[in-house]
């Protein structure tokens, strides 16, 4: 009987070691799958974080561009406002001159 269960034992060695290796051959393979399928989603959402920061900066470069330019056309409108201002007053100036010296000759004219 000794030999009997030797050779049973063997025999059931033989049958389930090619059993036990395809189903841990199967499992590794489910596991792996699985976990470069995890590691794949990790990969997308890290690439999206990464694209979503570079946008947020270049948005942020974009703004300050964007403001520096306000800036410059709020600058160059004080200065023409200045600039309309002083032909304002030189206009008044030069028109209230011209009324002065034609009073002036119209009186010496009217005397003459």
């Amino acid at each position: 009987m000794n030999n009997n269960t030797q050779n049973s034992i063997i025999q059931l060695k033989e049958e389930l070691i090619p059993l036990i290796k395809t189903v841990v051959q199967d499992e590794v393979k489910s596991n792996i799958e699985e976990f470069m399928r995890q590691s794949e989603l990790r990969a997308k959402e890290l690439s999206l974080i990464e694209r979503i920061i570079r946008v947020e900066e270049e948005l942020k470069s974009l703004k300050e561009v964007e403001k520096a330019r306000f800036e410059a056309i709020e600058s160059r409108f004080e200065s023409m406002g200045k600039r309309f201002t002083s032909l304002q007053w030189f206009i008044g100036i030069g028109f209230a001159i011209i009324s002065i010296l034609i009073a002036v000759f119209g009186l010496f004219i009217g005397k003459v």
